[in-house]
């Protein structure tokens, strides 16, 4: 088991922890935007579409333990790497002279991060655990129809598209894809991922308020 200890204690192998993990919650947002996305077809597609979720009670709580195990390994261990490079590189002046090939948007990762932590939590008290008696397309009527909530949303989409986008890019170099020859490939991928973010999640509280009849 001595792989374990590596993973946890080694620079390499915390960034291998950060890469998987967060390829992981990659493959969740492509899932949760697909279903999402059963919003432009109006209310009774999204009621059916979270209606099946809750057919699959099972693989769904698994699904949110395992993000849970996740969430708590990718996000400890991107803090643990940020204050040992904190440390390494020892005072202010020298963090920001952006020494080592760093650039804003690795500088800005554990802001980001942090920054989408706050906004999952928020998200999870809002629809996860909404009154009881009210549909998801009732709850999310209610919600994009107060302006804080809908800007919040919406504004929220650039902060997570530029730390997918990044991350990304970095979990495939961490991965061994850094080659010369796959590289620009993998950055068009990565921006588009981020593009995907902005405008697949970005918009739907607008198409909800388009949507939905209006809240008295």
């Amino acid at each position: 088991m001595s792989w374990v200890k590596d993973a946890f204690t080694t620079s390499v192998g915390k960034k291998l922890l950060m890469a998987v993990t967060g390829l992981g919650f990659l493959g969740f947002l492509a899932g949760h935007l697909a279903g999402n996305l059963t919003i432009y077809w109006g209310a009774d597609a999204f009621v059916a579409y979270a209606e099946h979720l809750h057919s699959l009670e099972p693989l769904v709580k698994a699904a949110e333990a395992g993000l849970i195990v996740f969430l708590v390994v990718h996000a400890g261990t991107g803090l643990w790497l940020f204050a040992q490079n904190r440390a390494a590189r020892g005072g202010r002046y020298a963090r920001n002279k952006w020494a080592g090939g760093r650039t804003v948007f690795s500088a800005t990762m554990p802001y980001t991060g942090v920054l989408i932590l706050v906004f999952v939590a928020i998200h999870l008290a809002t629809f996860k655990f909404a009154p009881e008696g009210e549909n998801v397309w009732e709850v999310a009527a209610y919600v994009f129809s107060q302006p804080l909530c809908f800007w919040f949303y919406t504004l929220s989409m650039p902060v997570v598209a530029l730390h997918v986008g990044h991350g990304l890019w970095s979990a495939v170099q961490t991965l061994g894809g850094n080659h010369p020859k796959y590289m620009p490939a993998v950055r068009v991928v990565s921006l588009a991922a981020a593009a995907v973010v902005i405008l697949g999640f970005g918009l739907l509280p607008t198409a909800v308020s388009f949507l939905a009849e209006p809240i008295p």
